[in-house]
């Protein structure tokens, strides 16, 4: 018996009741087979669901207190993803677009996107405390996601509900090295905005997030990388697994599990030797030396190759070693380290790490380390994405004798009703899951990082102050009070003098926090972009860091940055994957077109009146080309190389400016 045509105008389905005609799927895009199947699959799923196709949604969003309890349940989600998310915003930048973040059950946490935009997607509750799983909001990429557990594209009429149809959503899950979905990141825009692009990158964010939950994860064990191809170890395509001192596969990303073909139940099964056939002791011999390069293996079940590298930090190696031998690697000799010159005191520190040469930088950061383990508060001033959260971490990590965690609260992000209750804590008598410690508590013996500190409100200065007053602090519910042991690092995008004299902050309370203040630059003001470019690449895998070339340097020199670190690495972690296998170079063609645009009219504002060249992008590219051809004499194909392009770009731009 032949079925009807799926999706074709004419047939028939029933909601509530009423039979209404199946509108096409996505018409125009030539979606796939696999893809048609999906979303048929969710709209049937929500046909017995009951879901409405033309009766108005539930748009009312969760409370305060319960969206407050949501976030605090996914605040380790919402910490890892947040800077991802600002990353992949400035890739579709002026998209009529947004980027979501839900938890597992379909909620939104966080969501961040164009303003024209915003306020059409308020009226189908794209905002935080909505939920978006099927049963809620038909099919959608966020439910959908969420049932099939794979990246999922629904655009314009393959959304159920109608109220829906004029939008497009990439999304994508987000596991944890368990295999388990922790949320949903999802991109949604207007259907007329929709780009192919898209989903890559928001798969390649999804695989950052799990990536980062890794790595925090298991940062007190071996991190195995590998790829079938060398070329992809450090990207966000390569396998990581996390591997405990005996050799058991403790955690997997999700490119190890497509990698191997297992399950992440599967592969925990396994040890490194029943895996590749190795040990952790041949890996720490092989992978000791910062310079060791990609070893050879194989996977014993199928005998496919692969290339391994072993990363861990000094503290890990030196718990492997004992493991294996039973004693610990020799410390370096006292005569040794006597004979080190002073200034090496404070190499190889997380403040030193920060680094770059820059004068003006390198002494803020040794003002900071003046101050680390000493009990004086340090307050930070800088732009979001300058490098203030990083900053606060490496003044943390370098305490000595401080082992208690580092404890974030976001004091901007987080409703300003439920600021008092993050910070301080709940008793058994309020708030839905009874007593929780708040922040100062978990702090303790660590670091109390508070993220945009003027937005604290009147209340919670007030008591916050008193706590710093007294030295103490009594959790609510509890009748002993505790010692106030912990460092307090606090950020603000302004000086707190000027939320001072607004009347916005408490003058006592500022000078308490304001043990030493200093202010990040904007990275349009560093002078060490070079220095930052590499370590950026550096930073973005483990393979050798491609080159860039001198005209993409060019453009990355003259941009504004308004989203500074944040946005400098994100651009090159995306111009990173970019790159044939073939290729060494970042070049222009690597860069995303909004950035070159940008570049373009930055070239233009920045070009004296007086002076024809440079007025343009075009005109940037020829002076750099003609330059790079008089260096090396006329020679066509050295410059070709230089530039990173091919000898038919070099002799079509000048043939097209002085035709």
């Amino acid at each position: 018996m032949r079925s009807p045509p799926r999706f074709a105008p004419g047939p028939i389905t029933k909601s509530r009741g009423r039979e209404e005609p199946v509108r096409p799927i996505a018409a125009g895009l030539k979606l796939d087979e696999a893809h048609v199947d999906s979303i048929e699959q969710s709209h049937q799923r929500c046909v017995a669901l009951g879901v409405s196709r033309i009766e108005r949604p539930d748009l009312t969003p969760l409370g305060h207190s319960d969206l407050a309890v949501v976030r605090e349940r996914n605040l380790r989600l919402h910490d890892h993803a947040a800077p991802v998310m600002e990353m992949l915003h400035e890739q579709i930048r002026a998209s009529q677009s947004m980027v979501v973040l839900t938890d597992a059950t379909g909620t939104i946490l966080h969501s961040i996107g164009d303003d024209d935009f915003l306020e059409r997607a308020s009226k189908v509750a794209l905002r935080p405390g909505a939920n978006w799983s099927e049963s809620a909001k038909g099919t959608n990429a966020v439910g959908t996601a969420l049932v099939a557990e794979t990246p999922t594209l629904v655009h314009a009429d393959e959304h159920f509900l109608h109220a829906n149809h004029f939008l497009t959503c990439s999304a994508a899950p987000i596991l944890d090295p368990r295999g388990n979905i922790l949320g949903v990141l999802d991109v949604s825009g207007d259907y007329r905005s929709y780009h192919q692009h898209t989903m890559a990158l928001v798969k390649m964010s999804a695989r950052m997030i799990e990536n980062r939950w890794l790595s925090d994860d298991y940062r007190n064990v071996m991190r195995l990388h590998f790829h079938s191809r060398v070329e992809f170890i450090g990207t966000l395509m390569e396998g990581i697994l996390a591997v405990s001192a005996d050799g058991r596969i403790v955690g997997a990303n999700r490119g190890a599990l497509e990698q191997l073909g297992l399950s992440g139940v599967a592969v925990r099964k396994h040890t490194l030797d029943s895996l590749f056939g190795t040990s952790v002791g041949a890996l720490v011999d092989r992978f000791r030396s910062p310079l060791a390069t990609p070893a050879p293996s194989a996977q014993r079940s199928t005998g496919r190759q692969f290339h391994l590298l072993a990363r861990f930090n000094w503290p890990v190696w030196s718990s492997l070693a004992e493991a294996i031998s039973g004693v610990a690697p020799p410390a370096p000799a006292p005569a040794a380290a006597a004979a080190a010159p002073p200034a090496r005191e404070t190499e190889g520190t997380a403040l030193a790490r920060l680094c770059t040469g820059e004068p003006a930088f390198d002494g803020l950061v040794d003002k900071v380390r003046r101050i680390v383990g000493r009990g004086i508060p340090l307050l930070i001033v800088g732009e979001s994405g300058s490098g203030r959260t990083a900053l606060a971490r490496a003044f943390h990590d370098d305490a000595d004798g401080r082992h208690g965690p580092f404890v974030a609260l976001h004091c901007a992000s987080t409703p300003a009703d439920a600021l008092e209750a993050e910070l301080f804590g709940t008793d058994a008598g309020t708030g839905r899951d009874g007593a929780r410690a708040g922040r100062l508590v978990q702090a303790l013996g660590g670091t109390l990082f508070l993220h945009e500190v003027g937005e604290l409100p009147a209340t919670a200065q007030r008591r916050l102050l008193n706590v710093l007053q007294q030295g103490q602090f009594t959790p609510p519910g509890q009748g002993a009070p505790l010692p106030l042991d912990l460092a307090i690092v606090c950020a603000s995008g302004q000086p707190l003098s000027e939320r001072v004299a607004q009347g916005l902050f408490a003058e006592e309370l500022y000078h308490r926090l304001n043990g030493l203040s200093v202010r990040l630059p904007a990275l349009r003001e560093r002078q060490d972009l070079p220095v930052l470019v590499q370590r950026a690449l550096q930073r973005c895998g483990a393979g050798r860091p491609p080159e860039v070339a001198e005209p993409t340097m060019l453009l990355l020199r003259q941009h504004r940055w308004p989203g500074n670190l944040r946005q400098l690495f994100g651009l090159l972690n995306t111009a990173r994957l970019m790159l044939q296998p073939h290729e060494v170079q970042i070049t222009p063609a690597h860069l995303p077109e909004d950035f070159l645009d940008a570049a373009g009219s930055a070239a233009d504002a920045l070009a004296p009146s007086s002076t024809p060249s440079p007025r343009t992008l075009g005109d940037v590219q020829i002076e750099t080309i003609r330059a790079a051809v008089q260096d090396c004499r006329g020679n066509i194909s050295e410059a070709a190389k230089r530039l990173g392009v091919s000898r038919n770009t070099i002799y079509r731009k000048l043939r097209g400016r002085s035709g």
